[in-house]
């Protein structure tokens, strides 16, 4: 387990970082291959089945591009966001309560690094709204309940 603090907060951040480019990297590619079977060779004629099937996977290509932006967004915010240690909650903090991990920058599954499990937290979150600017050993108050906070990094 790693025990410097910021190389702790750098694994998490890059776990953070591959695992949504993995998550562009597979919307762009049901993306592109709907928007291929959706194209239809000028050069054949095509039934009625044919031109139904390529709009099918038209329409399912533009229902795939809302992903791809959507991870496109995430990359560039986690690629942009200070991930420097800090001792209060804010963009780009870990932060630990309850027996959880969380790494506010974009919402996502949750995530192992070294054993530990993480998840991200969107700064639009309620939760995250409750706690900015809390520091380890501060409470809360979210959906009627109290947390403290053990640690910020």
């Amino acid at each position: 387990m790693t025990t410097d603090r910021a190389a702790l907060k750098q694994a998490v951040h890059d776990k953070l970082l591959s695992m949504e480019e993995a998550e562009l990297a597979t919307a762009i590619a049901h993306y592109e291959a709907f928007l291929q079977d959706s194209q239809m060779d000028e050069r054949e004629t095509h039934d009625k089945d044919d031109q139904v099937a390529a709009r099918e996977n038209a329409d399912l290509a533009a229902a795939f591009d809302t992903p791809v932006q959507t991870h496109h967004a995430k990359v560039d915010v986690i690629e942009n966001m200070d991930f420097s240690l800090t001792d209060t909650v804010g963009p780009g903090s870990l932060v630990s309560f309850n027996r959880r991990n969380f790494i506010v920058a974009v919402s996502t599954a949750r995530f192992e690094v070294d054993g530990v499990t993480y998840m991200g937290i969107s700064p639009q979150s309620p939760i995250y709204k409750a706690m900015v600017g809390a520091k380890a050993g501060e409470s809360f108050e979210h959906n009627g309940r109290s947390f403290v906070i053990d640690d910020v990094l």
